[in-house]
């Protein structure tokens, strides 16, 4: 009676085994970007509804950090705002870039202030800090309260780069996460910010023009407003042929939800751009 239990309890033990082995290999975790996060998130859940034996797990935590996971193996996606030859410190020989979306960043300021439009000098000014009160601006006496985004922040790369010229923000409070921005640039009398598109309608906040044009998407298309980057979803090539490919390719073809969550078709775009900034028309 005592071997048949032991047999048995070894059985199960086998079956356990065997089911955490096949379960390890149809879970796929896509960690970094918060700008693409919404994406991902609402994708997976749709996406698990139709394949219910597979599992997504999506995490944020900035580009910085779905680029370092995904080259070590950690994460089998790795997103980010940009291209991986852009972060210094990556193994690009062992990552494949799939394009997926297209997403504009706009400065995001008080809802309470008084500012339509800012020059791009004007916003280098006032993120490197020789511009201090709004005032200055056109605005109300009111300090200017400048908050950034972390450095492994992709969102923070495509702004300093696009928006900025290169220039370096000034020291001061810091957010890694888009939904941590928003409330906290909707809380402070005379905040400014930036974040993705899709952001940009949260209560207590508003988007700001730059040079007189508006962050819209059909501007972002031709690349009259210029503060946009491709969302980007890496894999390791050590795999192939897996969950997480599969799973891409259903993101880049739900066309209804990247629309509906405020992200751009790569096949809209009427430039294309490089990882070195450099932009063409597509013919």
């Amino acid at each position: 009676m005592k071997k048949k239990i032991f047999i048995a309890l070894m059985a199960s033990v086998s079956l356990f085994t065997l089911a955490a082995c096949g379960s390890g290999n149809k879970q796929v975790t896509a960690g970094g970007s918060t700008a693409l996060q919404p994406m991902v998130e609402h994708a997976s859940m749709s996406y698990m509804k139709q394949n219910p034996d597979e599992i997504i797990m999506v995490q944020g935590g900035g580009s910085g950090v779905g680029l370092a996971q995904v080259a070590a193996g950690s994460f089998q996606i790795g997103n980010s705002d940009i291209f991986a030859e852009e972060k210094s410190g990556i193994a690009v020989d062992k990552i494949i870039d799939h394009k997926v979306a297209v997403i504009g960043f706009a400065p995001i300021i008080n809802k309470k202030l008084k500012v339509k439009n800012l020059s791009q000098q004007e916003l280098i000014d006032i993120f490197t800090g020789k511009i201090t009160n709004w005032k200055e601006v056109g605005g109300q006496d009111q300090k200017i309260t400048v908050i950034g985004r972390t450095a492994g922040s992709g969102t923070r790369v495509n702004f300093d780069k696009y928006a900025l010229n290169g220039a370096t923000e000034v020291n001061g409070p810091t957010q890694d996460a888009s939904g941590s921005v928003v409330q906290l640039v909707g809380q402070t009398p005379g905040a400014i910010s930036y974040v993705a598109f899709s952001y940009t309608d949260k209560p207590g906040v508003k988007a700001v023009n730059v040079d007189g044009v508006a962050p819209t998407y059909d501007n972002v298309k031709t690349n009259a407003w210029k503060i946009w980057s491709y969302e980007h979803m890496y894999t390791n090539k050590s795999r192939k042929n897996t969950i997480e490919n599969k799973f891409i390719e259903y993101v880049q073809n739900d066309k209804k939800t990247l629309e509906q969550l405020g992200y751009i078709r790569v096949s809209e775009m009427k430039v294309d751009r490089d990882a070195k900034g450099n932009v063409e028309k597509i013919k």
